[in-house]
């Protein structure tokens, strides 16, 4: 018997089926199964370790030889490390030994020459050839010790790095001079010589201690040098706060301007925030941080962060003419050791004010080894010019990161009302610094002078300073409080409910096994007086209340059917009496100065009781009652409490409302007041009543899943610059932990790992007198893995890092706006949300390179300099007299000329083929070159332009001009393009780097270059598949022939990048008759 013959339909439909079943299982074995929790268990084994301290009194030995007043004096040194002893604080650190840096490791950022010079001036004793070669540069002394301390330096900066990099200690500090931030490729200037802190941060990548550094440089002066060194680098954010005064102050340069961003694929990563009035004050720096440095910071997320730590924006410095307290850069710094997983290294550039900048580097330090920081004056509104600054940054940067979007637009061409101008910002770029800059420079007496008159006032402002700072710190750091007898209030009638017994024993269990327990003091818990509970509650309540006791069960099932989601239990007065009583417990504790910070590990939960109901699981208002018990009994005049559950706390905001001594804070799911406590009262319009106006912020959040991005900008944006202008003495923490990721009620998905982080920015408030007390969160593995979190952010222990580049969605964002344009009447440091141009208004920001300058023979001032050495030995080689720059201009030239430039054969095409980097006039680099260092060339609008752009470049053999080969024996290896295309955001295989990738042209997979992970060249010896084409510049390379392809073979795979690139096919450019290898 014959089987009919399946038709083609059915045939093509099952071949179809079967590639759907190979594809899903393809993609099924690639699939990554991720533990939500496995952050906050790899956490378990992250704990802090020592703070590092680098240093050497052989240090002092560099001064001025010819001007005993020069302000980068010896003293710098001996008094912040003598500071730094009277506190206590040396001994407390692990003592990194110095060392020199090495040749090899210097040439990382400087050339053979810019060594060579300084090191002919060590041991020269002859005054006028050393002042003689410091008139060449400038702001330079040189000391016949200052070669050796230099390499001493760097090198102690590098030790210092790599300590922390390797996990030796969790952070630490280079108290060293002579400073670096200054010292240029190959100019000495500034104070500085060798840049310690550039080298240290290359040394990190190039030996793969680090893939993304983030540099904050506070020092008064632009770090002009460490710019320029990663001004292309998108593995380096460099980030700097400096006196500009419109290019009218030191170092006098338009590349010190906010538009300076970055070049290349580096493009974004530099931010300058020019400051362009003297005066500023904390509350000026601040913004900067809560503005602009945080959101970007953990949007980058760096696993390094090595700080430029200048002082001389501290009050007295007569350089920078700024007014930051000594106490105020502990919390600057604070606020970076959340992120890196703590891996942070401070290393001390300026400072000219001894008495602040010992101080103040103090006072850092202190805050490396984990003491809290001290309270500050109250905040003024940050200052017209500092607003303009920042929303210029954010103007800037906007299109590069997703952080910034909390600031409407405009377009620069509509005609609006006087009062909608009002709210718009229009960026300007202004320079008025001077556009030449003198090939001599003074050696004496070439700095501000402050008069004796000056010098006694400044000096009575830092004695007050001082004697107000609190330095004290609690013997025991974090206090718990647990008892059992909060567990005999559960639902009889359902023991499924959420609200369980369980919730706590799971929390201290957790504690227990992450070895918790024995580092924290544990207090015992009570219950709390009828007086104490009276503080939040009427008398009427609480009666009622306490008559459970002594009901039967069926009559309080009774009753509590007529309450908002409560059940009652004959033990529900004891264990809430317990529960707030536990509080009080911690609050004396904290306030008594026996503990640092505390923790209560406490239920039934609080927040949505109110003054005369339960309501929400809660039977009394804990954090209300300890609010109020905190202001009565201990005197206290402001207390902050932040609510993070994700339910309003109605309770709270009732009993508060129109309370001017407690702010209260709630960031909560509200969903249009369709969410519990189903009250209009949660929305963000609800700011308090009578003295109270003011003192209560909701933060609504409008629909379900919101997580880590959006509780990121709702701190940064809303929660600390409102705190940190009311000052709170003491802090208490809501901490109900159902927004956590799982939880079966609050339907978002904030990490356990988040609630570390939130913790640590509130503990830098009130001298860190932190009380987290729990709520809500009703998935026993996420809020145990939460609040221990939480625990160990109090302890010190570092961060887990959050997942970068997360985005805050447009919904959280509209909430944010909200909240800010309802309360900026009350808090007037909320002066940010200014629309910006939709348009691009700004200059193009083209950095000259340094025209060379001329500079006395070295060998006519130093003869015993030799005329050649061994490079890898000693920095021997001798620097010749540059040429003039004109003659050397018409010389390249004329060597132009002679190159061969291919014809485009479609003229049509050739603007657009010169305007995008991929045509087939192929950059590259030298014949020995290989991916990771493709070009990325753009082309000027002459060539004398371009020319003299790349002068320097040229000049110091570092710009190559490259002609691919047109065959190559290996093309036959080529195969089709992938029917899919290909995708050129690719990551690559191995190690996921997005930042320069290249692609197989054999198997179509796609690795990194050389400079990143160097997978594109192991793939090429693991499987001898040759030709590899990159995604930035659509060059391709030849691993056989160890040069650059350019042939019509490959012509499809590079338009096919061309395509996902620029959106454009690549033009054609080969000959009709050209003919490709096979």
């Amino acid at each position: 018997m014959f089987k009919a013959k399946p038709s083609a339909a059915i045939l093509a439909a099952k071949r179809e089926a079967a590639q759907r079943k190979k594809a899903l299982e393809k993609k099924s074995s690639n699939t990554v199964i991720r533990d939500i929790y496995q952050k906050a268990i790899d956490a378990k084994e992250m704990i802090r370790k020592d703070t590092g301290l680098v240093y050497d009194e052989s240090m002092a030995e560099h001064r001025c030889l010819w001007d005993e007043n020069y302000p980068e004096c010896p003293e710098r040194f001996t008094r912040v490390f003598q500071r730094c002893k009277e506190l206590g604080l040396v001994e407390r650190c692990k003592y990194i030994t110095p060392r020199s840096a090495e040749y090899s490791e210097l040439l990382l950022k400087h050339t053979p020459a810019h060594i060579e010079i300084l090191k002919s001036t060590e041991g020269c004793n002859n005054e006028k050839k050393l002042e003689d070669l410091s008139s060449k540069y400038d702001a330079i002394y040189f000391h016949p010790s200052t070669y050796q301390l230099s390499l001493l330096a760097t090198g102690s900066t590098i030790n210092l790095v790599e300590n922390i990099c390797k996990e030796n200690i969790q952070n630490g500090m280079a108290i060293i001079r002579p400073p670096g931030h200054h010292a240029m490729k190959a100019e000495y200037c500034g104070y500085c010589f060798f840049n310690n802190v550039a080298i240290s941060a290359e040394v990190a990548l190039k030996n793969n201690l680090a893939k993304r550094i983030l540099i904050v440089d506070w020092d008064v002066h632009h770090g002009q040098a460490t710019q320029q060194m990663f001004y292309n680098d998108p593995r380096v954010v460099y980030f700097s706060i400096h006196r500009y005064e419109n290019g009218e102050f030191w170092p006098n340069l338009r590349e010190s301007n906010y538009h300076y961003i970055g070049d290349g694929p580096g493009e974004g990563y530099n931010f300058n925030i020019p400051l362009n009035e003297t005066g500023m004050t904390n509350s000026d720096y601040i913004a900067i941080f809560q503005q602009v440095l945080l959101p970007m910071a953990y949007e980058f997320q760096p696993d390094l962060i090595i700080v430029s730590a200048g002082y001389d924006a501290a009050l007295g410095c007569p350089e920078g003419l700024m007014n930051i307290t000594p106490a105020c850069y502990t919390h600057l710094l604070s606020s970076l050791l959340g992120l890196a997983a703590g891996k942070v290294a401070v290393v001390l550039e300026g400072g000219y004010c001894l008495k602040s900048l010992a101080e103040s580097a103090a006072l850092t330090l202190r805050t490396l080894l984990g003491d809290p920081c001290p309270m500050i004056e109250d905040l003024v509104p940050p200052c017209k010019s500092i607003q303009e600054t920042i929303l210029n940054v954010i103007y800037a940067h906007r299109l590069h990161w997703k952080c910034y979007q909390h600031q409407d637009s405009y377009s620069v061409n509509s005609t609006s009302s006087s009062d909608k101008k009002q709210d718009q910002h229009l960026p300007i770029v202004l320079f008025n610094g001077p556009d030449e800059l003198p090939t001599i420079f003074e050696t004496r007496n070439c700095y501000p002078v402050q008069s004796q008159d000056e010098l006694h006032e400044i000096n009575k402002k830092l004695e007050h300073l001082q004697q107000i700072t609190n330095l004290k710190k609690a013997p025991n750091r974090v206090c718990i409080v647990y008892d059992d007898r909060m567990l005999k209030h559960y639902n009889v009638v359902d023991e499924s409910h959420p609200e369980k017994p369980g919730r706590i024993t799971s929390i201290f269990s957790k504690h227990k096994d992450y070895n918790l327990l024995e580092r924290c003091i544990l207090l015992q818990g009570r219950a709390a007086s009828e007086e104490e509970i009276l503080l939040a509650h009427t008398q009427d309540y609480l009666d009622n209340i306490k008559k459970t006791a002594e009901t039967k069960l069926k009559d309080l099932a009774k009753q509590a059917s007529s309450l908002n989601s409560v059940y009652l239990h004959p033990e529900t007065w004891t264990s809430a009496a317990i529960s707030a009583g536990s509080l009080l417990q911690v609050v004396d504790s904290i306030l008594n100065g026996e503990s640092q910070s505390g923790v209560a590990i406490v239920r039934p939960p609080g927040h949505h009781a109110e003054e005369d109901a339960a309501c929400g699981f809660c039977i009394f208002n804990n954090v209300a009652i300890a609010a109020k018990y905190a202001v009565s009994c201990h005197n206290l005049k402001r207390v902050l409490i932040v609510d993070w559950d994700i339910h309003h706390g109605n309770g709270t905001q009732s009993i508060l409302e129109n309370d001017s001594s407690i702010l209260y804070i709630s960031l909560h799911r509200y969903d249009n007041g369709s969410f519990f406590p189903h009250s209009k009262a949660a929305n963000y319009n609800v700011v308090g009543t009578g003295k109270g106006e003011g003192f209560n912020v909701n933060i609504p959040w409008n629909k379900r899943g919101m997580g880590d991005a959006e509780y990121i900008a709702a701190f940064q944006q809303v929660v600390m610059p409102i705190a940190y202008q009311y000052n709170p003495e003491l802090v208490l923490v809501s901490a109900g932990f159902d927004a956590c990721i799982a939880d079966p009620l609050g339907g978002c998905k904030v990490s356990p790992e988040m609630y570390g982080h939130m913790t640590h920015w509130l503990s830098s408030l009130a001298n860190g007198r932190i009380i987290l007390t729990l709520e809500g969160g009703y998935n026993v593995n996420s809020i145990s893995h939460a609040m221990t979190m939480c625990t160990k952010a109090l302890l010190g222990d570092p961060l887990v890092p959050l997942d970068a580049h997360q985005v805050a969605c447009p919904s959280a964002v509209a909430s944010i706006n909200n909240v800010l344009q309802t309360h900026k009447q009350y808090w007037p440091n909320l002066v940010f949300q200014k629309a910006l141009p939709q348009e691009n208004v700004l200059p193009k920001a083209r950095v000259p390179r340094a025209k060379p300058t001329e500079r006395l023979s070295t060998r006519e001032n130093f003869p015993s300099l030799p005329h050649n050495g061994d490079p890898e030995q000693e920095p021997e080689r001798n620097q010749s007299q540059p040429e003039d720059s004109t003659e050397q201009i018409l010389q390249l030239e004329i060597h132009l000329d002679n190159l061969s430039i291919r014809e485009c054969v479609n003229p049509d095409k050739k603007k657009e083929d010169f305007s995008n980097p991929g045509g087939s006039s192929t950059g590259g680099s030298s014949g020995t070159d290989q991916p990771g260092t493709s070009s990325q060339g753009s082309t000027s609008e002459t060539l004398a332009d371009y020319l003299q752009d790349n002068l320097q470049a040229l000049l110091a053999e570092e710009m190559f001009a490259v002609i691919p080969l047109s065959d190559c024996p290996h093309l036959g290896s080529v195969k089709e393009v992938p029917a899919s295309g290909i995708d050129v955001n690719s990551p690559c295989v191995e190690c996921s780097s997005t930042v320069e990738n290249w692609i197989c042209l054999e198997c179509y997979t796609v690795h990194c270059a050389r400079n990143i992970n160097q997978h594109a060249l192991l793939h090429e010896q693991s499987t001898q598949h040759p030709l590899t084409l990159s995604f930035n510049d659509v060059s391709v390379w030849c691993y056989g022939c160890e040069a650059y392809i350019d042939n019509p073979r490959l012509y499809a795979a590079r338009n096919a990048v061309h395509i996902g690139k620029f959106h454009t096919e690549l033009p054609w450019t080969y000959s009709d008759n050209a003919g490709s290898s096979s």
